[in-house]
């Protein structure tokens, strides 16, 4: 691949999106690193030793920060982690050197970033995880220009989650953008594929969708497993993508999008809920406390009081629909997700035992993310709904497809707008049955109605052993 046909390749479709960068590694047979420069030396109009030497000049200020977290600095809300990991002998958390330097650097640089600030990407979270691998790859003897290639790939992802967090959210920053870029930063250390780094930041990206940075704003502590977590979930999901065949089929730019989409809507639904229940442990300072009215914070108490107190009533009830922790943990599900299939495969075994008579038909009603799922659950529902079997029938599960299409009962499959709906009717020549119920996840349901008796699908559904729960 010559300079030139790389350029040109760039040029048409720049600015590159993460999946572009990924397409045209692969193609060129080059690493996704080169893509990257390739495509700010066409930007900028520097070379390739200026580029590199850019990068690694806008990570001096955040090293300085680290330096500091890790012997005088001192954090509001981290307190003095950095120094104190600091002063361990061996290993601070874990026996992997790298990882176990990148963590506590990780931390340190939030500690700094309490001190003296930090040059902030996406926000101030995500530089930390960024700073604190590149600290550790200058710790562990990496050449200077590997370093900045492995920098200008962090910043890379970074600039693209840089410009999707327009609101509050660490699924976009500290630990979305964290673990995305350390994935791509991991798998490139390890010498993986294209393929791989997309791979890899996808799995990354997944776990911190619609995320809220609000619980670690102000309260002292949480931050630590978000950033820090960066760094463990970059690294998992880089491992995972190098040395396993495991399947991931969503594209890096579906996921991106997808992060971006969820972040403003999460700011608006999830972070006022948040706010509430961790506004009792905000941390303060006594001077600014001074500057307050009495009166503001006299309301602030009384809020706070009502909240612990709420809190703990909710607490009491969950713990009042807990079972013993001898019979916990409920029936055995196949397909993969309590959720998905095992409540919608008992609504329908219910309906089975309420029905007479030669079945003829099934009509199967999933709310959208149900009927989305209909990988997974229909098998189980069917294998319910005519068989009778349970969550656990794994047997049964791989065959019962091929055994309707047999009998020639006919399926009707519907998606449905009313959110946790999975109604099964099953329609015979006897008496034809239907279980209206709502999806409680770990295999449990709500039961709304039912045919040709609610009671009696009760009765069974306490024979069975499966748990109804309150609407």
């Amino acid at each position: 691949m010559t300079t030139i046909k790389l350029k040109n390749l760039i040029e048409h479709k720049m600015p590159l999106t993460l999946g572009q960068v990924i397409e045209i590694a692969d193609e060129t047979k080059l690493s996704p690193v080169e893509v990257v420069i390739k495509e700010a030396q066409i930007q900028t109009g520097k070379t390739r030793e200026q580029v590199l030497d850019d990068v690694l000049k806008q990570f001096e200020h955040n090293l300085k920060a680290v330096e500091i977290g890790m012997t005088t600095g001192e954090s509001l809300l981290f307190g003095k982690v950095g120094s104190e990991l600091a002063a361990i002998d061996g290993p601070k958390m874990f026996d992997d050197k790298f990882i176990d330097k990148a963590l506590m650097y990780t931390l340190a640089a939030q500690v700094g970033n309490h001190t003296i600030g930090i040059r902030p990407c996406a926000g101030t979270g995500d530089p930390c995880p960024y700073t604190g691998f590149i600290k550790a790859m200058f710790d562990n003897g990496y050449e200077r220009n590997q370093i900045a290639q492995l920098a200008s790939l962090i910043l890379k992802v970074g600039s693209v989650f840089r410009v999707g967090k327009i609101s509050t959210g660490c699924n976009m920053e500290g630990f979305g953008a964290g673990a995305c870029a350390m994935a791509a930063a991991f798998v490139e250390l390890k010498g993986g594929s294209p393929q791989a780094m997309e791979k890899a930041m996808v799995l990354a990206l997944s776990p911190t969708i619609s995320v809220p940075c609000t619980p670690r704003v102000m309260v002292p502590g949480l931050c630590a497993t978000h950033i820090g977590g960066a760094i463990l979930i970059g690294a998992m999901a880089a491992s995972l993508a190098i040395k396993t065949n495991l399947e991931v089929n969503v594209p890096i730019d579906v996921m991106v999008s997808m992060a971006a989409e969820v972040h403003p809507i999460s700011a608006k639904e999830i972070v006022p809920t948040v706010n509430k229940f961790m506004e009792p442990f905000f941390k303060t300072k006594p001077m600014v406390e001074e500057l307050i009215d009495e009166e503001v914070k006299s309301r602030e108490k009384t809020r706070i009081k009502e909240t612990i107190k709420e809190a703990r009533e909710i607490s009491k009830k969950l713990v009042s629909g807990a079972r013993p922790i001898t019979e916990t943990l409920g029936e055995a599900v196949v397909g993969g997700s309590s959720q998905a299939v095992g409540s919608p495969t008992n609504a329908a075994r219910i309906a089975h035992f309420l029905s007479k008579g030669n079945i003829r038909k099934v009509k199967i009603e999933l709310y959208p993310e149900l009927f989305a799922r209909r990988g997974i659950n229909i098998p189980g529902i069917l294998m319910a709904a005519v068989f009778g079997s349970s969550t656990s029938e794994y047997e049964m599960y791989g065959e019962v497809m091929d055994k309707i299409k047999g009998k020639g009962i006919e399926v009707e499959i519907l998606e449905v707008q009313e959110y946790q709906v999975q109604k099964i009717t099953i329609e015979t020549d006897d008496v034809t049955s239907m279980v209206d119920t709502l999806n409680r996840g770990g295999g449990r349901l709500v039961l709304r109605d039912a045919s040709p008796s609610k009671d009696e699908a009760l009765k069974i559904a306490k024979e069975l052993g499966i748990v109804m729960v309150n609407p």
